[in-house]
């Protein structure tokens, strides 16, 4: 079977627990809205949808457009709507399915999270980060080195 770019977005629908549906929580993975949570409001054809991502903080939110799959990794998680919802209604739906909280509890989340953090390092606590890596090293080999002689 030929893979064209918008493929793999189109191959995870058939994995069965992240379909390609109204009210699925996605990750934008390309452009303006990189890292930011949108949920699927309707789906318009096989390779886009219109989605909505509404946040209380400004610099998250999404407003509604129009977003092909290529550009969307698909979650897990789910909120319960109908397609076409309004943005009242979406949001009193994020909150009952508790989408940031479950977002957060994830490892997704807590990855991108230490990669940011890791990259808003100075130098020095970047250092630091070094000499508690060497010395962490040391006392596991130390240790593997006691056990190895038992």
């Amino acid at each position: 079977q030929a893979h064209t770019p918008g493929s793999r977005a189109i191959i995870a629908m058939s994995e069965g627990k992240r379909l390609v549906e109204t009210g699925r929580v996605c990750l934008c993975n390309y452009g303006a809205n990189l890292g930011k949570l949108v949920v699927i409001i309707n789906v318009v054809d096989g390779r886009r949808v219109l989605v909505d991502g509404p946040n209380a903080d400004p610099k998250k939110a999404v407003k509604r457009q129009i977003m092909p799959l290529a550009r969307l990794s698909l979650t897990t998680i789910k909120c319960d709507i109908m397609p076409g919802a309004r943005i009242n209604t979406l949001t009193k739906a994020m909150k009952a399915a508790d989408v940031v909280g479950k977002w957060n509890a994830g490892s997704w989340a807590k990855g991108m999270a230490k990669k940011e953090a890791k990259a808003s390092m100075g130098d020095f606590d970047r250092f630091k980060m070094m000499v508690a890596r060497k010395t962490r090293a040391k006392a596991v080999n130390k240790a593997m080195k006691k056990m190895v002689k038992k």
